[in-house]
């Protein structure tokens, strides 16, 4: 044999194995969470004698929509290679606004979600206007703007609970639409809206690309800036319904309300396959996750395993997806 058709035969073997790697990699890419999300759901319909309860599992889905509803919009941030640490502040102080503008009997109903959709759109605008016109990190950007809403709710609520908001109002958080529950709805009506944002139109091709290469972007003539400061709009609007529906809920607010919240979205959204690094993400990856960790937590509630062990797991699962992530790009 000749020498050029031995390194022929020795390579063989390399390009196989890179081949079984790549198809591998595709397979995890495309279907790896699903197949996660499978198999935890079947592992706790077997362990939970409780979980697969029409009751429980609509449960799940309620519970998970408070954190879904951020994790929609950072989903549009972390395209763009952001990241919104102000989220579960803004969750705060939207639900002591909300509180207090929907308190007592009355039929307040239109009103506090106007004012509270306004004060997430102003709260989006100050954030991206410190990433854009100030050249601040997004990661110390919006760390003010966490301390920022998180010191206006206390002043605001005067460090006290606000409760008893209209019947009316407490629909957002407590109704029934049929035999689903309105948060449920409200939350898959907005993931299929930013879910064809993102995938259908103009404007989502145009976070992709500056998610991609930011400089690239402009230089095909997309205004970068819009874009930013649009996501930033987008994930504040997210946390702001967050907070109504969770003020809704619970028929009041607490200005500490939200602590946490955007290290449980952003989790959902890693999870969810969004690259740390921008330009890779969908909104239905981000529903898979967000609905996987409730799921997880739920069923460590019905094998009464400690909550303390809780954000644990939430912080293993988050590594995992991050590695993950690394993996099936390299």
């Amino acid at each position: 044999m000749s020498a050029t058709g031995m390194q022929e035969l020795l390579a063989k073997p390399d390009l196989d194995e890179k081949s079984t790697s790549t198809k591998v990699k595709h397979f995890l890419g495309d279907y790896g969470l699903l197949v996660l999300f499978v198999v935890v759901f079947v592992y706790l319909s077997i362990a939970a004698t409780n979980f697969l309860d029409v009751d429980n599992l609509t449960n799940v889905v309620r519970q998970s929509s408070i954190i879904g509803f951020i994790a929609v919009g950072m989903t549009f941030v972390m395209i763009t290679a952001g990241i919104d640490l102000s989220v579960g502040s803004i969750v705060g102080l939207v639900g002591v606004i909300a509180a207090m503008s929907a308190s007592g009997s009355g039929n307040s109903f239109v009103v506090p979600i106007l004012l509270c959709l306004a004060l997430g759109v102003l709260l989006g605008f100050m954030s991206g206007a410190m990433i854009i016109w100030g050249g601040i990190l997004p990661f110390l950007a919006t760390l003010a703007m966490l301390a920022i809403a998180r010191s206006a709710a206390l002043v605001v609520a005067d460090g006290t609970v606000k409760s008893d908001v209209s019947s009316s109002f407490e629909w957002l958080g407590s109704g029934e639409i049929g035999p689903i529950p309105v948060p449920v709805i409200l939350f898959f009506v907005t993931a299929i809206i930013a879910d064809f944002v993102l995938s259908k139109t103009k404007f989502g091709y145009h976070v992709y690309a500056v998610g991609g290469s930011e400089e690239s972007a402009e230089k095909v003539g997309i205004s970068t800036r819009r874009v930013l400061m649009a996501v930033y709009i987008i994930c504040a609007v997210t946390a702001a319904i967050s907070g109504m529906v969770l003020t809704a809920r619970l028929d009041g607010a607490a200005p500490l309300a939200g602590q946490g919240f955007e290290l449980q979205a952003i989790a959902a959204v890693v999870i969810g396959g969004t690259s740390l690094f921008g330009g890779i993400g969908t909104v239905r990856g981000t529903v898979v996750g967000v609905l996987l960790i409730g799921m997880v937590l739920n069923g460590m509630n019905l094998l009464d395993i400690s909550s303390y062990y809780q954000q644990g797991v939430q912080g293993v699962i988050l590594v995992l997806a991050v590695l993950l992530n690394r993996w099936r790009s390299d």
